[in-house]
């Protein structure tokens, strides 16, 4: 077996190295204004970050899974209403829907992108149906102009869950800069990410984004008077100005990421590992491993490099993996239909069979852009190794 050193899924130390000192004096100086909460700061992120994402207007907030709340709090989304959006992504998607009263409704997801199967929106929809939420999963848009087509049609609204894709783009459109709202994460895991949690709403409209500066604070329209019930959705100003630092370095750090998707994709090959699935996304080849799609009209900003193997495979590999300090995670064990918490809905085993794939067969691999070449051929060299035992 060949001796390999140990790969963390994520290692944030060396991209704060780079910018302690330009951090440090960031935080400093929010320290000396003793300005902590909203302010000069938060105002100063919204407006880059809105700018970056092609938007009129950026709404500071305290977490992504808040950005999610507030931005169908503005819709006044509640019981009765329905919003369809996929199965298979982070629970705070479908939770936030689920929070305020309202039903989601689930679609399944496309083979290899992970994105939702935008032909299937339309007959999940029924008249009670006031939201199309599409998740841009892994750092890759889903497929937008069918969606805006749909909604328009119907006359409903598309609000985007752009958490882990900040800088995607699809056809040069921005995620989060085509739906009428865009709710985005700076969990410190994301591509941009804070020192603890935030997340910032982008929206179309002076109005929308004055609705949701009151509902961030209790409703405030002025302090003290609310014109309607709102939340403490508020973001820090010390978060906001680690964020602001940070930012400046996002596209080298997304243009480090697909580097290193680009030479994944070369050592997986000359490891002659590279499977294709079959047409509903199943993997049937035991020594194989299918790659992440990359559609061509995209933008991918790679949050997560998410691989496919063996439904029976994946146990052992992952034990493998675990043993020899590979770092590695499944994104997602379960599909959002499949929880505990929406058994009511009546989705059953099957309701979605490519998203319960995903879950089988599906994890992660280390994509940070400091990730060096001889960690990934570490990566790979543990993954050939294992599958060939596993294979024989």
């Amino acid at each position: 077996m060949t001796e390999i050193t140990p790969v963390p899924l994520l290692d944030l130390k060396p991209q704060y190295r780079a910018l302690r000192d330009e951090i440090t004096a960031a935080v400093t100086a929010v320290m000396e204004s003793q300005h902590f909460i909203l302010g000069p700061e938060v105002e100063a992120l919204e407006r880059e970050v809105a700018s970056y994402c092609a938007c009129p207007h950026g709404v500071g907030v305290s977490s992504g899974t808040d950005a999610l709340l507030v931005a169908l709090m503005a819709l006044d989304l509640g019981p009765g209403d329905e919003v369809v959006t996929p199965a298979y992504s982070f629970f705070a998607t479908a939770g936030s829907v689920a929070r305020l009263g309202a039903k989601p409704l689930f679609v399944d997801i496309e083979p290899g992108t992970f994105n939702l199967d935008v032909a299937a929106l339309e007959t999940a929809m029924s008249d009670r149906t006031r939201v199309l939420l599409p998740v841009h999963l892994f750092g890759q848009m889903a497929d937008m102009d069918p969606v805006l087509d749909l909604a328009r049609r119907h006359e409903v609204v598309v609000v985007e869950d752009a958490a882990q894709a900040i800088g995607a783009e699809e056809r040069g459109r921005r995620a989060g800069s085509l739906g009428e709202l865009g709710c985005f994460s700076f969990y410190p895991t994301k591509n941009l990410g804070a020192f603890g949690d935030g997340g910032l709403v982008t929206a179309q409209s002076d109005e929308r984004a004055e609705q949701l500066r009151q509902l961030r604070n209790h409703g405030h329209r002025d302090k003290y008077y609310s014109a309607t019930v709102g939340g403490n959705f508020r973001l820090d100003a010390l978060q906001a100005a680690v964020l602001r630092v940070k930012l400046r370095h996002l596209d080298s750090w997304s243009e480090a990421r697909q580097r290193n998707a680009r030479r994944y994709r070369e050592l997986f090959a000359d490891a002659d590992l590279v499977a294709e699935a079959a047409a509903g996304g199943e993997v049937r080849e035991r020594r194989g491993v299918v790659l992440p799609a990359e559609r061509g009209d995209c933008r991918h900003i790679y949050n997560q490099f998410v691989v496919s193997v063996h439904r029976d495979t994946r146990p052992g590999l992952l034990e493998d993996l675990r043993r020899r300090g590979i770092g590695h995670e499944i994104y997602y064990p379960v599909p959002l239909h499949l929880q505990e918490c929406f058994s009511e809905l009546g989705y059953a085993e099957g309701s979605f069979p490519v998203a319960e794939l995903a879950a089988r067969q599906s994890f992660a691999l280390p994509i940070y852009p400091e990730l060096t070449e001889e960690q990934q051929v570490g990566v790979v060299t543990a993954i050939a190794e294992s599958l060939g035992r596993r294979a024989a």
